[in-house]
């Protein structure tokens, strides 16, 4: 499925430094999770509410300044001095978040360096989308850039996962956190290198943000195919993050063998995931949206097939299928937003959908739990199945998902002398 991909694109600089970042940036992520959630767990007198309570302070500022990281990402004059700085100042509150680790620090103050790490993605997410938009001028080659972009993001998230679990145990969360901020340094570097070559764009300071912020709204609401998509992916993502992250490993350790069946399917999902993008970069649907969403029915697989006790190696197959469905879903959907959307709204656009998209999330997690233990996982994982496939249902009723056109094929064209030299 790899043989689709615009390999020639990795050519031209600006692309080529973009796809680094993003691979360094993720693969760098993989360990935070990991790192944070066992280093609170080791820490004297630490407790699950503990935990509970950075994981919140973490998510929590994700979802109050996403839309004011997305009206920054509209108004500034370089998105890419943008997420330069926000890289930056994640790299410096993972690093402390390290020493904090390496010292026994106080769980509060723990707790507040997590705040603002979770403060720093919500102003980088909305600026890289206008990021990407800025990188690849060409819109007949987005589809396949962001079939690229997403092959780099899950090779890298791959070998995180595989490599995260290893380093934590072996060396322990405080140096696992210290090479998560070395890798947001990286990356800042990586962004600022790839500014320099980016004229910068007219400001928009003269326009209140508030205003910013109702016209992105305006923007956003004025494609029916977008808002719908949206509000698919929010009952969607719930479940999925439910499913990944409570019901999946409890009946893992039900009847799958525990921990490291688990890891194995989760592992077997991001293999998918890359096969997806490889297949994703060569289709062409005349109707791109009616594709992506009918791929989002994949999301079902897992809930299903755990709801029927499903052997491991089913549910890996399974697991591999729904993967290349979700990756599918992702560049279509990007694809057609990057197109659809002006570039000078993209950021606000984004941050809104991201908002919408992860809003339920927390709240899945927060009813799944009590759930399970009064029905059984099982029961609950069969009812997030039809969740998943009553929003696919939702959002087929939309003539505009049903209609929207794609792109044509891209053109033949050869790559300037200087491109490949640069």
């Amino acid at each position: 499925m790899l043989s689709g991909l615009n390999f020639a694109l990795l050519s031209q600089r600006g692309f080529r430094l973009l796809a680094s970042a993003r691979f360094v940036s993720v693969l760098g992520s993989a360990f935070g999770p990991i790192a944070l959630s066992f280093g609170v767990l080791a820490l004297p007198g630490a407790t699950p509410g503990q935990l509970s309570l950075v994981l919140a302070c973490q998510a929590l500022p994700q979802l109050v300044f996403v839309l004011w990281g997305g009206v920054l990402g509209d108004r500034v004059r370089s998105r890419f001095r943008l997420v330069c700085v926000t890289e930056s100042a994640a790299a410096i509150v993972w690093g402390l978040l390290a020493v904090m680790f390496a010292t026994g620090g106080p769980i509060a103050l723990i707790a507040v360096f997590a705040a603002l790490g979770g403060v720093t993605r919500a102003l980088f997410s909305p600026a890289l989308e206008g990021v990407v938009v800025d990188v690849i001028d060409d819109k007949q080659n987005r589809q396949e850039a962001n079939a690229l972009l997403k092959v780099s993001v899950n090779t890298a998230r791959l070998l995180g996962m595989m490599l995260a679990g290893v380093v934590v145990s072996l060396i322990g969360p405080a140096f696992a956190l210290a090479l998560d901020a070395a890798s947001f340094a990286v990356c800042a570097v990586l962004f600022a290198a790839l500014g320099r070559s980016t004229p910068d764009r007219p400001v928009r300071y003269k326009v209140s943000a508030w205003r910013d912020l109702r016209d992105g709204w305006r923007e956003f609401t004025r494609h029916e195919w977008l808002w719908v998509t949206t509000a698919q992916l929010t009952v969607v993502i719930a479940v999925v993050n439910s499913v990944a992250g409570l019901l999946g490993p409890m009946l893992a350790v039900h009847y799958l063998g525990g921990a490291w069946a688990w890891s194995v399917v989760m592992v077997a999902q991001v293999v998918g995931q890359l096969g997806g993008a490889g297949w994703a970069a060569k289709l062409r649907p005349a109707r791109p949206m009616l594709v992506a969403t009918l791929c989002t029915a994949g999301a079902a697989l897992p809930a299903l097939l755990l709801a029927f006790r499903a052997p491991l190696p089913v549910l890996v197959v399974g697991m591999v299928a729904y993967g290349v469905m979700w990756d599918v879903t992702m560049v279509m959907w990007r694809t057609c937003l990057q197109r659809e959307v002006p570039d000078d709204a993209i950021s606000r656009v984004s941050s809104i959908d991201l908002l919408g998209c992860l809003a339920v999330a927390p709240v899945g997690l927060a009813v799944a739990g009590p759930l399970a233990a009064a029905f059984g996982p099982a029961v609950i994982a069969l009812g997030s199945a039809a969740l998943v496939l009553a929003a696919v249902g939702f959002a087929l009723l939309s003539p505009d998902i049903r209609t929207l056109p794609g792109d044509p094929p891209p053109q033949e064209t050869p790559v300037p002398a200087a491109a490949t030299t640069a």
